[in-house]
């Protein structure tokens, strides 16, 4: 199927599985329908199941949304626990964008459509009746399970999935590669039926070496990660500055959160180093993802002053994350959103494009892995392979089932929509049009939003701040705060999540 049926078939208000090869452009796909689905005037939640795919398309995390957090099952009066803001979040609700949706066990799509029938208070209708949008590919990295952990398996074996009957959008085009030779692989790598002549160009690429010294590198285990950037570190000159995060909470709520962020325990840097941010910006100065150089360290505070790639420079101070359990903080976590970035894991790269990349497989540890980490590149030229084991090279054979399954029914919806869709207008169109009949100045825009928000877009005061803290502290919830300030709630939303962390309210 190509892009622009499968944005029809989206803007028609299907529930649709959008899949296909690495660089198919799915995030494409998606960023365009949320546009236009928002122009609209539906209400459309956009999240991924972790922080740094959510921060692509400008989300949360499907945990965070759903207010399941890391819990593994759905107790008796779990809504009624849920705070008002959560669940006033899902009832407005019209279309749910789930990306990376490779990597969210089966148990846990059933949890989050539990949470939508009840909040939305309809009970026999797959996730309330909302429109459920899901992106990803099931070649790549599987859901993963941990020790006692409740185990699971790709969502496609799920009861939501089987009741909700997604449309299937296989998209079929690259983008991303272009070179051939690579291309060929990875399709090969799909089909199970990697030859010795994919091989022998992969390995071929281990006789190179990389003329650029600040090229990403790629680890399939943290501990090699952190040696590489530790290394790094070590070749620079002058002052290594620490910075040691503070934590609250019982030790096993620590735990869980800092497994479920990006933030060290410890960070150390020095000018020069290359760091990624692992948080969005409020004011949109850097989001979690981006690249930059620490160029100094403020002289007040000591905290460091990073150039973004964006252009940017941007003092970071400490942000903090928090583990709720509905209107309860079970942990806390304050850290500088900054880890160092020479290195980084196959795991956390899922969802990039890399211009170069320096790859070590050799401790590939489950299915799929060496298909991620390889599709990140555009070409074999800007590839370095270090090392290779056989697990790096292998697809997961029910992987190659559903994907059977899924070419075949894409198939029959694709002939489908093309006969609906033949003889009317298309929505693209529709929309676009719509939005060209209604020009409105952004003086006209704010004229109206301060009919409801009469202090929209005004500058905050001190005094006004501070009132903010003390009501949320007290238990008033963002449309309490939204009435009293007299500004739209996401601008409340944005206004304490600037104050007690970006989490604060969503998780």
């Amino acid at each position: 199927m190509n892009q622009e049926l499968a944005l029809e078939v989206l803007l028609d208000g299907n529930s649709v599985f959008l899949t296909g090869p690495a660089g198919t452009g799915k995030t494409y796909v998606l960023t365009q329908f949320i546009k236009l689905a928002r122009s609209s005037g539906l209400h459309v939640a956009v999240t991924a199941t972790t922080g740094l795919a959510a921060s692509h398309l400008g989300g949360t995390t499907i945990h965070s949304w759903s207010g399941i957090g890391i819990g593994d099952s759905i107790y008796t009066g779990f809504v009624d626990h849920m705070s008002k803001t959560r669940r006033e979040i899902i009832e407005k609700t019209d279309v749910l964008v789930i990306d990376e949706i490779s990597m969210l066990h089966d148990y846990r799509l059933d949890m989050i459509d539990t949470v939508c029938r009840l909040v939305k208070a309809k009970p026999d209708v797959p996730f309330g009746g909302i429109q459920v949008v899901m992106s990803g590919d099931f070649f790549q990295l599987p859901p993963i399970n941990r020790g006692e952990s409740r185990q699971g398996g790709f969502v496609v074996n799920s009861q939501a999935w089987e009741e909700l009957d997604p449309v299937i959008c296989y998209l079929n085009q690259q983008f991303r590669q272009d070179d051939e030779d690579l291309r060929s692989i990875l399709e090969s790598m799909r089909g199970a039926d990697l030859r010795r002549g994919h091989v022998e160009k992969l390995l071929a690429r281990s006789e190179v070496e990389s003329p650029d010294e600040d090229i990403t590198e790629l680890y399939t285990v943290n501990i090699d990660v952190d040696k590489v950037n530790e290394r790094k570190l070590a070749q620079l000159e002058g002052d290594e500055y620490s910075y040691m995060q503070t934590e609250t909470g019982a030790k096993n709520y620590v735990e869980s959160l800092q497994r479920s962020i990006l933030a060290p325990s410890v960070l150390k840097l020095k000018q020069g180093a290359l760091v990624m941010a692992i948080r969005n910006s409020v004011e949109k100065k850097y989001v979690n993802g981006s690249l930059g150089i620490v160029k100094d360290f403020d002289y007040a505070t000591n905290f460091p002053v990073v150039e973004f790639r964006s252009g940017k420079t941007v003092t970071m101070s400490p942000e903090t994350w928090e583990l709720r359990d509905g209107d309860k903080k079970r942990a806390s976590i304050s850290q500088v959103p900054l880890r160092l970035a020479w290195a980084i894991t196959v795991h956390k790269s899922q969802g990039m494009t890399l211009d170069a990349a320096k790859m070590d497989l050799s401790k590939s540890f489950v299915e799929g892995m060496g298909y991620v980490a390889l599709s990140r590149v555009r070409n074999l030229e800007n590839l370095y392979l270090t090392g290779i084991n056989r697990m790096a090279l292998q697809i997961s054979s029910e992987a190659l089932r559903i994907d059977e399954v899924l070419r075949k029914k894409s198939a029959r919806d694709k002939t489908k929509f093309e006969g609906e869709f033949a003889n009317r207008k298309s929505k693209i169109s529709e929309i676009i049009e719509t939005a060209k009949e209604t020009p409105r100045t952004w003086q006209d825009k704010l004229e109206k939003m301060r009919e409801q928000h009469p202090n929209a877009y005004k500058s905050w005061s001190s005094g006004d701040d501070e009132d903010l803290k003390m009501m949320f502290r007290n238990g008033s919830t963002v449309g309490d705060l939204s009435k009293h300030f007299g500004r739209h709630e996401g601008s409340i939303l944005k206004r304490l999540q600037k104050h007690f962390g970006e989490d604060t309210i969503v998780l």
